[in-house]
C-alpha cells in the first residue's frame, strides 16, 4: 500500500535539497504539486512547479472541500488538493508533501493514515551558519528567519519522525530508510520520535 509522506522543516534546515535527493535516489516515489493563486514566475511551469489558478478557482474548491490543506502566505492562496494524492495513492505511488508545521496538521487532521517527518538542525549556530550562507537577505531578515523557525522547531512533537540534518547524505540515509521502511508496512524504531528525543536529549535541549 502507497502512504503519504509529509515532510516539513524550519527555514534553512535543508528540507527542499533533501527531497529533491530522495527522489532521484528512490524509485515510486513523487511530490505533490500543489495549487496556489500567485503569478508563475519566470520558467515555472503549469502542472509542474504549481497548478496556478485565480482566486475564484481556488475559493470554489474550498468551498468543495477539495483541500486537504490550504494557507495564504503573504496575500497568496495555497493548498494541495485531494485528488492529487489520491491519484498517486491510487497507483500505488508514494507521494511526498513539503509543507510546515500548520499544514501538517490539517493534513493529519484530513488523512490521518499519512506518516509526518520533521526535520531539524544541529544547533542554533548551524541555522544561523546556514541562513546567513546564502547570501541572500540582510541582517534583519535574517534575525526574523530565525526567530520563525525557533517557533516552528518547538512543534517538532507532532511529528511522528525526526530526523537531524547534520550532514547531508547522512540525513538522506535517514530519510530513505524511514520511507523505504514504511512502504514495507514496518515502523522505523531508530527514527521514531520518541527514540530521537531520547538519542539527542541535549541537541533538545538547546533548539527548543
Amino acid at each position: 500500500m502507497a502512504n503519504l509522506f509529509i515532510i516539513a522543516a524550519p527555514s534553512g534546515c535543508g528540507k527542499t535539497s533533501l527531497v529533491k535527493a530522495l527522489l532521484e535516489s528512490l524509485s515510486n516515489l513523487s511530490v505533490s504539486v500543489s495549487h496556489t493563486t500567485r503569478k508563475p514566475r519566470k520558467a515555472e511551469i503549469d502542472g509542474e512547479n504549481y497548478h496556478f489558478v485565480s482566486k475564484e478557482r481556488f475559493g470554489e474548491m474550498i468551498s468543495n472541500n477539495d483541500f486537504v490543506e490550504h494557507a495564504e502566505v503573504f496575500g497568496n492562496l495555497y493548498g494541495t488538493a485531494r485528488s492529487n494524492i489520491k491519484e498517486k495513492l491510487d497507483a500505488n505511488i508514494d507521494i511526498i508533501l513539503e509543507i510546515d508545521w500548520q499544514g501538517a496538521r490539517q493534513v493529519r487532521e484530513n488523512m490521518p493514515d499519512s506518516i509526518s517527518i520533521f526535520i531539524l538542525p544541529p544547533s542554533k549556530n548551524v541555522l544561523l551558519q546556514r541562513l546567513t550562507d546564502r547570501a541572500q537577505d540582510d541582517d534583519e531578515t535574517i534575525s526574523e528567519r530565525m526567530k520563525n523557525s525557533e517557533s516552528e522547531m518547538s512543534h517538532y512533537d507532532e511529528f511522528e519522525y525526526l530526523v537531524i540534518n547534520d550532514q547531508f547524505d547522512s540525513a538522506l540515509n535517514d530519510l530513505k530508510a524511514i520511507i523505504q521502511d514504511c512502504s514495507n508496512n514496518k515502523k522505523n524504531i531508530e527514527f521514531s520520535l520518541e527514540n530521537q528525543i531520547s538519542r539527542h536529549r541535549y541537541l533538545f535541549k538547546e533548539l527548543i
